[in-house]
């Protein structure tokens, strides 16, 4: 009997076979199973904690919400809503709009920057080195000078 039919048939999954089974690490399933996102159960004969069905699914959960941009606080959230019965759709709701526009002023901003380094790179193209003085670092960085940002 191979592991996926052990699996099938109830047994529960150690660390690392949760971890492969969903192409993830064993350090990330530990580290949710020590926030509480994760509760297996304990083999009474070795002590191992065991992942069911339940936990493998609740992963996969966790995984496809890292993906979307989803905080750890955030899923602690949607899943506390949706362990108390309640649906965490609204709530899913919000917190992707609210990351979508986050999203978008670190795009704008990242997207200055990078004009702003393209500037430095063809400002800087002609421009010999220059050996530390007492008054001065690197005189690139001192004497750039940035197009006026709108």
């Amino acid at each position: 009997m191979n592991e996926f039919d052990k699996y099938r048939k109830g047994e529960k999954l150690k660390v690392n076979q949760l971890a492969n089974d969903l192409h993830t690490s064993a350090h990330t399933v530990r580290f949710y199973t020590r926030i509480g996102f994760l509760e297996p159960a304990k083999d009474k004969v070795n002590g191992y904690k065991e992942y069911g069905q339940k936990e493998k699914a609740r992963l996969r959960f966790i995984l496809s919400a890292r993906q979307l941009g989803f905080t750890v606080i955030d899923i602690g959230k949607i899943i506390q809503e949706a362990d108390k019965g309640n649906t965490p759709c609204p709530l899913t709701k919000e917190i992707v709009r609210r990351r979508l526009k986050e999203t978008e002023f670190q795009f704008e901003e990242v997207t200055a920057l990078r004009k702003r380094m393209e500037t430095a790179v063809a400002q800087w193209r002609e421009q010999p080195n220059k050996a530390p003085t007492g008054n001065m670092i690197c005189h690139l960085i001192e004497n750039f000078q940035s197009q006026p940002q709108r």
